[in-house]
């Protein structure tokens, strides 16, 4: 099992302005940056499952593992552990959103096996920061937990449980080379040069698409099924670290690069680009949008709503006055003043300064005349 990177669907591959390190950040021995790409080595397998679980786009996987279909899985069956030694390569390939929406969707509680990672101090304090961003929000829309446990489960009653879901996994369609996943996850990879990763030309096509995450798929189905709280909370922005909400100051220029350059469409506009309007539960907090704004016109707001989650609703961050050039006839962003487009301006403030400089004395005006 191997680390792959989709490299359309990468932040960075998006823009030199990106600032995203989210899964350099999350497995800092296994990845780096070349050339601003994330870059790692080439036989770099689960040991770095940390970087798919923090990935916002989901550019991250393994090969023979898909925690999409996993999720689907599990449900199905009857155990509630969530293992590396039972049915994950890693609990770290569980991003926030799987987490919430695994806990949603159970009637019964779900322990996550922290066992493992007894000795791995790094990534028992990942998977403990991810399981209480998880509770946190679910504290504030419903009473379901994630709960944990530090040592080794062995009664019988779950050891007949992780007897019969090992025959269900190892059954299911879904999830194919299952003895196979096992051995990978107990063979050590031997460490490679890390591999650089370049933007071909077939690629570029790719990077402009506009991708949706399965996982926030996922968190958006399940939470259509859950009840609405009679309170509707609004949690400290810097407490969710999976979506956000923003607004757009008197600065913007309506340059369009903001939602253009957008990975997931949670930033648009309409037809006659009159607006800039945002959609919170497509947002994946990927912070590209902040990155490229020349004139720092995007913002967090202070506190996120979970009515986004209940109530998803599109807002207007800021419209725009949108005029014909008298000049020229094209559509452009009116701000105040004659009612001409900026190309148009630039051009008669350059035919006019070229009118108003005196033109040189040289020996070849003296010949002419």
């Amino acid at each position: 099992m191997k680390l792959h990177l989709d490299l359309s669907r990468c932040v960075r591959a998006k823009s030199k302005f990106a600032s995203c390190m989210q899964c350099v950040e999350a497995s800092p021995k296994h990845l780096g940056m070349v050339e601003g790409l994330p870059s790692f080595a080439k036989g770099t397998g689960v040991e770095a499952a940390a970087c798919v679980g923090a990935c916002p786009t989901e550019a991250l996987s393994l090969s023979d593992f898909s925690v999409t279909e996993f999720f689907f899985t599990f449900l199905e069956s009857k155990v509630r552990l969530l293992s590396p030694t039972l049915n994950l390569p890693s609990l770290l390939v569980l991003s926030v959103e799987h987490l919430i929406a695994l806990a949603v969707a159970s009637e019964e509680p779900i322990v996550l096996d922290l066992h493992y990672y007894a000795k791995d101090r790094v990534g028992l304090e990942q998977m403990e920061e991810r399981i209480a961003e998880a509770n946190y929000l679910l504290s504030s829309f419903c009473d379901k937990r994630l709960e944990s446990n530090h040592t080794e489960a062995t009664t019988p009653q779950v050891v007949e449980d992780m007897v019969a879901s090992r025959r269900a996994f190892l059954g299911s369609a879904s999830l194919t080379g299952a003895l196979k996943q096992k051995r990978a996850f107990e063979e050590a990879v031997e460490a490679e040069e890390p591999h650089a990763f370049e933007i071909a030309q077939e690629m570029i096509a790719k990077i402009k698409e506009r991708h949706l995450p399965d996982k926030r798929k996922i968190l958006l189905t399940t939470l259509t099924r859950a009840k609405q709280p009679e309170v509707l909370e609004v949690l400290p922005q810097e407490a969710v670290g999976f979506i956000s909400q923003k607004f757009v100051t008197a600065s913007c220029t309506n340059c369009q690069i903001c939602y253009r350059i957008c990975p997931t469409g949670a930033l648009h506009s309409d037809g006659n680009f009159s607006l800039i309007a945002f959609d919170a539960m497509l947002c994946v907090k990927c912070h590209l949008c902040h990155d490229v704004c020349e004139p720092d016109a995007i913002g967090l707001q202070g506190g996120f709503e979970i009515a986004e989650f209940f109530e998803p609703r599109e807002r207007t961050l800021v419209a725009f006055d949108i005029r014909r050039c008298e000049e020229c006839g094209n559509p452009f962003t009116y701000h105040e003043g004659e009612q001409s487009c900026p190309r148009c301006r630039i051009e008669e403030e350059e035919a006019m300064a070229l009118h108003q400089t005196p033109q040189p004395y040289t020996k070849y005006h003296e010949v002419t005349r």
